[in-house]
């Protein structure tokens, strides 16, 4: 008789696994307007590449600094609780920020204060959610769950967040922050209400239980490749993001609330990418069809950068969220294989660092990069690195 996974604890149709779905649905479309928002606000604030590039260096640099050890201490706490705990404190502090923008007191330095405070708490809440997904989920829809988050993630940040901010910035930028507020207020209560499941709390040395989930990192062949090439790609990302407000108002020549259409493009691409690298990667294979997401958003970046006109940022936008999306699903499903339950938070932790910590370099160069030669370069420097990575890896990569 086949299983009624509508009935079972775990699986995507548990009650927990939906509960935890609603929860990552309505903090997501709040970060979808903040992220958008954010650099918006400081490119029409100040037309400064080097203020933008401080605010997404501010945005990204917890990944190097904080991530790690707060990997170790999910290992020790109970996940859910890290997860409303950090849903509650980035509520406050998003809500000051309202505050500060809607009085004028939003000074750049208070843009990256309050950037760095809420990516501290978001490493904190990024890795209990990992420990989550992965119990709740079970082993068997790993693929499937992870194709979920990542569908929801898009419809919510990249797609329904972006929307409202395209609205709420042209009627008050004030508004996109307290919204952001808002939203984590309700995700914190959902998240309350998931199931506290969680595998075995790890005790002991907290300096030595960082050193072993790195070593783990390190020592899988699997993982190695994988952090290589997301670490690259993270770098590359971050020049690409911070410059896109300025290089949309200043190259396409868009008006500051259209800025977001162009993340919706993305959304719409992610949405493709979720939903086909399952399908690709049972037919193909999940290496190889990773390392063609990964040559395509080399390609994109490039493209994006080398022809300055709307149609062709319009498909470049689509191309970048099919191959963002579908390596995010495939690379976060391989991680989670092969890393132990009770090393899931160290382990996510560790990746996160070596992969995301390097954000902030290619944040902080693309400003300057673009005052040295033009916005478009950022484009197809980053574009060129990712390709080069894409042939570089694809054999350790389609090993696996």
């Amino acid at each position: 008789m086949e299983r009624d996974v509508r009935h079972t604890a775990k699986g995507l149709y548990g009650r927990g696994f939906r509960a935890l779905t609603g929860a990552w649905a309505v903090s997501l479309v709040g970060d979808g307007v903040r992220v958008v928002a954010l650099p918006l606000f400081t490119a029409a604030s100040t037309r400064s590449p080097l203020a933008v590039s401080a605010v997404a260096v501010a945005t990204t640099l917890p990944w190097l600094l904080v991530a790690l050890p707060a990997g170790a201490f999910v290992d020790r706490w109970r996940p859910r609780t890290v997860v409303v705990v950090a849903h509650w404190l980035r509520a406050g502090v998003t809500g000051l920020l309202a505050l500060a923008v809607h009085t004028g007191h939003a000074t750049v330095v208070v843009l990256c204060a309050t950037a760095f405070v809420l990516t501290s708490a978001e490493t904190f809440a990024d890795s209990a959610s990992q420990v989550l997904l992965v119990e709740l989920a079970g082993p068997d829809d790993l693929e499937a769950a992870n194709g979920r988050f990542v569908t929801v993630e898009t419809v919510g940040m990249d797609l329904a967040g972006p929307l409202a901010a395209a609205v709420l910035f042209w009627w008050a930028p004030a508004a996109c922050f307290a919204l952001d507020a808002a939203s984590f207020v309700a995700a914190a209560v959902l998240v309350s209400r998931v199931p506290d499941v969680a595998p075995e709390r790890s005790g002991g040395d907290l300096r030595g239980q960082l050193v072993e989930g790195a070593r783990f990192l390190a020592r899988t062949p699997g993982l190695r490749s994988l952090v290589v090439a997301v670490a690259i790609t993270a770098v590359c990302a971050a020049a690409v993001n911070a410059m896109l407000a300025l290089y949309s108002i200043q190259v396409l020549r868009l008006s500051e609330p259209v800025v977001p259409g162009l993340v919706v493009c993305m959304a719409a691409g992610a949405l493709l990418g979720a939903w086909v690298s399952p399908r690709l990667a049972s037919r193909w294979g999940a290496g190889p069809v990773m390392v063609g997401f990964l040559a395509l958003l080399g390609a994109a970046f490039a493209l994006f950068g080398l022809v300055p006109w709307l149609v062709v940022a319009v498909t470049a936008c689509v191309l970048f969220g099919v191959a963002s999306a579908g390596w995010n699903v495939l690379s976060a499903t391989r991680r989670q294989r092969l890393t132990p339950g009770p090393m899931m938070g160290r382990v996510t932790s560790a990746y996160r660092v070596l992969a995301w910590g390097l954000s902030p370099l290619g944040a902080g160069l693309a400003g300057p990069l673009a005052s040295w030669t033009s916005l478009g370069a950022v484009y197809v420097v980053a574009g060129t690195i990712v390709g080069l990575t894409a042939i570089t890896l694809a054999r350790p990569l389609t090993r696996g």
